[in-house]
């Protein structure tokens, strides 16, 4: 089986957490890591078995791709770098900072006509992946993304944290523009928003609310979908979807005992295929690379997904 030689750049949490699943992937060659902070790269490298690199250069040069998993503010720096240089690049969320570095990155990337995959680990949930075949013509759509405190992202707030997770997720969904929103944020725990909430309205008349928090006791994420037929509840972190849907008038039981009953509702459970979401997105992103697969979603999407997000975020910091 062929391989494709990727390195590591950034080995904090979700560094590491890349570096897991690699060692799963029968296509993927470790080339090895690089991590500004010298002595978490040593400790690392001894963890996971592989070289460290000692340079940005030295990486990218010994690399045929990367994943990049350094924080939000070196994102473009890097990726420019290396697609200038003809490497297929897996950029952990959010792509950019701002709309214009991924407009930017999405003409380079088509000039060079490398792989670029953006790290939304939740497109490869199986869940999400079995909703996008079975939903039609939503009208209401509620996510909820909801975690207690930790100190794991201090460069960006909940809404490129978290949020932007379900605006990839809802946005795929509904598959019209956005015609108008409302958003609002406020600061808890951190110098940036730490609960944020939107409103979107899209050209179809879908009505989407997508609430995220970082300062939440308890760990939630579900997103619901009404439409005619039924309401959908998936949870992401049980990768389960429940379907509800109203009985006919006609539902009546009898029990043996005489008794009467009105079915009110049905629930039906979906059999989903359960697997590694992080796990599927590095495949996928090798695959690409090795022509076996396409591209699940087009860099396009993940543009207007930074373009919603920086318009979210100025109207927050308005009312600041």
């Amino acid at each position: 089986m062929s391989k494709v030689n990727i390195g590591v750049i950034g080995t904090g949490k979700m560094g590491q957490f890349h570096l897991n699943v690699i060692s799963q992937i029968e296509n993927i060659n470790l080339t090895g890591i690089y991590d500004t902070d010298e002595n978490r790269a040593l400790e690392v490298s001894k963890k996971y078995n592989t070289n460290v690199f000692k340079s940005l250069e030295e990486i990218i040069d010994n690399s045929e791709a990367l994943i990049i998993a350094s924080p939000t503010k070196y994102h473009f720096e890097i990726a420019k770098k290396a697609i200038s240089l003809g490497k297929h690049i897996l950029v952990e969320k959010p792509m950019t900072e701002t709309f214009l570095q991924a407009q930017e990155l999405a003409s380079l990337v088509k000039e060079k006509n490398v792989v670029f995959q953006v790290g939304h680990v939740e497109r490869f949930n199986g869940a999400v992946q079995e909703l996008s075949h079975i939903i039609e013509n939503p009208y209401l759509i509620e996510a909820r993304r909801l975690a207690p405190f930790t100190n794991r992202i201090s460069d960006v707030g909940v809404v490129l944290d978290l949020m932007i997770h379900d605006l990839d997720i809802v946005t795929s969904l509904v598959k019209k523009p956005v015609i108008r929103f409302f958003a609002n944020g406020k600061k808890i725990k951190s110098n940036y928003e730490d609960i944020a909430s939107a409103l979107l309205e899209f050209e179809d008349n879908t009505i989407a609310t997508i609430s995220a928090s970082r300062v939440t006791q308890e760990k939630i994420r579900t997103l619901s979908v009404s439409t005619e037929e039924a309401y959908f509840l998936l949870d992401y972190s049980t990768q389960d979807i429940t379907i509800h849907r109203q009985a006919t008038s006609q539902s009546n039981i009898k029990t043996s005992l005489g008794i009467n009953y009105k079915q009110e509702s049905i629930i039906e459970r979906v059999f989903i295929h359960r697997d590694n979401p992080l796990k599927l997105e590095d495949a996928h992103f090798a695959n690409c690379i090795l022509n076996i697969e396409n591209k699940i979603v087009p860099i396009e999407n993940d543009v207007n997904t930074i373009r919603i997000t920086e318009e979210i975020l100025k109207q927050i910091r308005e009312t600041w």
